[in-house]
């Protein structure tokens, strides 16, 4: 019969608690650095402008502020509010984008396109009262 030296649970091929504690961080870092499959490239594709993008609005016609900046989500082909105000709105494959936008009585909507990482388009609304419109210009952050 095989006689250990040292008791088998401080053997070495067996793992120390301190060891375990690690585990779910080192599959946390396996997950990330496992390449995407095939569905992951195509969900990229399709959601190739998802992101914070931060929208600055200049006003061409009305007696509205200008220069006012507003923050939007892009996720899949939809248009979300990245806090402040309720925004809808879809954006496709090809980067056209749609948009609609209140702010308590304040309702306006959008619309332009999206190429890589900024985007530029017209809108028109009632702000605080005033009817005004003009353009936008964006930012992916």
């Amino acid at each position: 019969m095989t006689r250990f030296h040292r008791p088998i649970a401080r053997s070495s091929a067996l793992p120390s608690r301190r060891t375990l504690s690690w585990l779910p961080i080192l599959a946390v870092f396996a997950a990330i650095a496992v390449p995407p499959s095939a569905d992951a490239a195509t969900r990229r594709r399709a959601g190739a402008y998802d992101g914070t993008w931060n929208v600055v609005f200049a006003t061409a016609r009305g007696n509205c502020s200008s220069g006012y900046s507003v923050p939007f989500t892009v996720v899949g082909n939809r248009v979300l509010s990245a806090g402040g105000g309720r925004v809808s709105g879809s954006v496709n494959r090809a980067g056209a984008v749609a948009v609609k936008v209140s702010v308590g009585a304040s309702k306006a909507s959008g619309g332009g396109r999206l190429v890589g990482a900024s985007g530029a388009g017209a809108w028109r609304g009632i702000i605080t009262g005033d009817r005004c419109s003009g353009t936008w210009q964006a930012t992916r952050s």
